[in-house]
């Protein structure tokens, strides 16, 4: 069964990287603009594993992150954060919202699907 992929990123840019790279993986992939797309896309279509980016417009990555553990359904799902962020209070601040794990941007695609499938099981 293909395990679904929500990436969740302001950039148009970083958008179709994530989706040339999970695609070219064989993984299903659905895309949000911000974080309040995100939740709404979550609801709508599901997801196996959430890669988000921490800076964005109306919701960012981290209010993102609450949101989703919000919801009982999504309490096991995995977020991974994916930005060009890599302060220790940052990382500390997503791990506290519930992020699963952290890969900095520009990322190695090779490394990115390595990840996404570790945590997608």
């Amino acid at each position: 069964m293909t395990k679904k992929i929500l990436t969740v990123d302001d950039s148009r840019t970083m958008r179709d990287m994530l989706m040339l790279a999970l695609t070219d993986a064989g993984y299903e992939v659905v895309q949000a603009e911000d974080g309040i797309d995100g939740l709404e896309t979550l609801e709508r279509e599901g997801a196996d594993v959430v890669i988000t980016d921490i800076n964005m417009p109306r919701l960012d990555g981290f209010g993102f992150i609450e949101g989703v553990r919000a919801n009982p359904a999504h309490r096991g799902l995995p977020v991974l954060v994916l930005t060009t962020e890599s302060s220790v209070e940052k990382k500390t601040r997503a791990k506290e919202a519930g992020a699963t794990g952290w890969i900095v941007k520009p990322f190695d695609p090779v490394k990115l699907v390595d990840v996404v499938r570790r945590v997608s099981g």
